[in-house]
């Protein structure tokens, strides 16, 4: 059965799940991994979140898929991926992140 990624809402078809971790499970809160929701996230979206947010924002502000998925600094990227079938990309940690480490 396709998944379908909770943020960009891209199906990801069964012959291309042959990698176990192309769908990845996201804890809504981090660091609270037992009683985290958590939502299943294609790759690239993963690997983007953990890129543009620490786990104190993800906690505090971004703790809903929907809160994911309206922010301002994830818009020109699900614009982008929305667009490709792309499920391996490079990410580089924002400096903004880097900053507030």
């Amino acid at each position: 059965m396709p998944t379908t990624c909770a943020l960009c809402r891209r199906v990801v078809p069964d012959e291309r799940i042959d990698d176990p971790q192309i769908v990845q499970e996201h804890h809504l809160r981090p660091e609270e991994r037992a009683t985290s929701p958590t939502v299943m996230l294609c790759r690239p979206c993963h690997k983007q979140i953990h890129a543009l947010f620490a786990n104190e924002a993800l906690r505090e502000e971004f703790d809903t898929i929907e809160a994911l998925r309206s922010a301002d600094r994830l818009q020109g990227y699900l614009g982008w991926i929305r667009g490709t079938e792309k499920l391996d990309i490079r990410v580089q940690t924002s400096d903004r992140l880097r900053n507030d480490r």
